[in-house]
């Protein structure tokens, strides 16, 4: 029956009500403690960083108090200057906190080298949807005396014969030499 009692006692109610307060009183202290310490409020503005290059990336950044990092870039984009910026998170005009890391992606120095694949001996429009789908472009066509009309005969590149699985430049121009479908 005590235990009842002392359930019910105004010592015990006192008890929790200053539990009640203390816990309140800790929790305001602990939130402004970490408003003071992680800078709440307290932002700056990210800068535009596309278009600049590498090699002026360091200063810009070390002047607004940031931090970057690179991420690769497959995607060449021909309008930009080799090794500037194409893109970079957080964007520019955000706000972010001072020492905050900026994840920019470069241009590459150019488009990425893939292997020519095989179309000699096939007709020439599959020749040209396989080239294009690769991402090559279809360059001259050029004709000789052969009995497979419009059949690829040759590949080349800048009038060089070029050998299936040679690696080139995506976007670059393949000449094809095709039959005219005459005996020679």
């Amino acid at each position: 029956m005590n235990f009842f009692r002392f359930l019910f006692s105004k010592t015990l109610v006192i008890q929790l009500i200053l539990a009640f307060l203390v816990g309140i009183f800790f929790v305001y202290l602990s939130l402004n403690f970490l408003k003071v310490i992680t800078f709440h409020d307290k932002y700056q503005e990210v800068p535009d960083l596309k278009g600049i290059n590498l090699v002026n990336l360091p200063q810009i950044i070390v002047d607004k108090n940031l931090r970057y990092e690179i991420i690769d870039s497959s995607k060449f984009t021909p309008n930009l200057p080799p090794l500037t910026i194409i893109e970079h998170l957080p964007s520019a005009g955000q706000l972010v906190k001072k020492n905050r890391k900026i994840y920019v992606t470069l241009n590459p120095s150019g488009y990425r080298k893939i292997s020519v694949p095989d179309v000699v001996q096939i007709t020439r429009r599959n020749a040209e949807v396989t080239l294009i789908s690769v991402g090559f472009s279809i360059g001259e066509i050029s004709y000789r005396d052969n009995i497979g009309k419009d059949m690829v005969l040759e590949m080349q590149y800048r009038g060089e014969p070029i050998e299936v699985g040679t690696l080139l430049q995506k976007k670059v121009e393949i000449d094809l030499v095709l039959g005219n479908g005459k005996r020679k």
